[in-house]
C-alpha cells in the first residue's frame, strides 16, 4: 500500500508529452524573436557605420576638390564626360577621373594617383561661365575658356549582406575657379 502511494505521487510530478511539446515550441518562438532582434540590431549598427564612412569620404573628397579647383589656372579641353583636366597653379596637369566600371573617382597629378571616392555609383559635372551682369545667375557653357564655375554631383552606396542598403544622398558642390 505504501509502495503504491509513492508511485502515484511521483507519477503526478512529471510532464506529459503534450506539455513538453508546448514548452519546447514556446522556447523556440522566444529564441527566434531574440535572434531576429539581434540580426536587426547588427544590421542597424553596420548601416550607421556605413553612413558615417560614406559621409567622411564625401567630405574628404569635397575638401580636396575645393582646394584644388580654386587654385587651378585653367580648365583644359575635355576629353570625356568622365574626366576633368586642369592646368594647376604650378603648371602641372591635374586630372579628376570617374571610372563607372570600378566605381571610383580618382585624382591624378605628376603621375601620382589617389582614389578619392570608392563605390561611387554616379558622378557628373556641369560647367558655367562667370555672370556677365550684376545678377547672381550662372549661365551654362561648354567652352572651357569661359568656364569659371564647376558644379559637381556624386552618389555613393554600400552593400550589407550583398544587398545595396546604404545610399549616401547625392553630394552637390559648386566650385569657382579663382584664377
Amino acid at each position: 500500500m505504501n509502495l503504491q502511494r509513492n508511485n502515484q505521487a511521483t507519477g503526478r510530478t512529471g510532464m506529459t508529452l503534450v506539455e513538453m511539446m508546448i514548452a519546447i515550441t514556446a522556447g523556440l518562438m522566444v529564441m527566434a524573436v531574440v535572434g531576429q532582434l539581434t540580426l536587426y540590431t547588427a544590421r542597424s549598427f553596420v548601416a550607421l557605420g556605413n553612413y558615417d564612412a560614406l559621409d567622411q569620404a564625401s567630405q574628404n573628397a569635397l575638401d580636396i576638390l575645393s582646394r584644388d579647383i580654386r587654385q587651378t589656372r585653367a580648365l583644359l579641353p575635355l576629353g570625356s564626360t568622365n574626366q576633368l583636366v586642369f592646368q594647376d597653379w604650378d603648371g602641372a596637369q591635374l586630372t579628376y577621373t570617374y571610372d563607372p566600371v570600378a566605381r571610383t573617382f580618382t585624382r591624378t597629378k605628376n603621375g601620382q594617383s589617389k582614389v578619392l571616392l570608392t563605390q561611387c555609383d554616379v558622378w557628373t559635372y556641369a560647367l558655367y561661365q562667370r555672370n556677365v551682369s550684376n545678377s547672381f545667375a550662372f549661365y551654362s557653357t561648354t567652352d572651357v575658356n569661359t568656364a569659371k564655375l564647376i558644379a559637381l554631383n556624386w552618389k555613393c552606396s554600400r552593400q550589407i549582406l550583398q544587398k545595396k542598403v546604404n545610399t549616401e544622398s547625392v553630394q552637390t558642390a559648386t566650385i569657382v575657379m579663382r584664377n
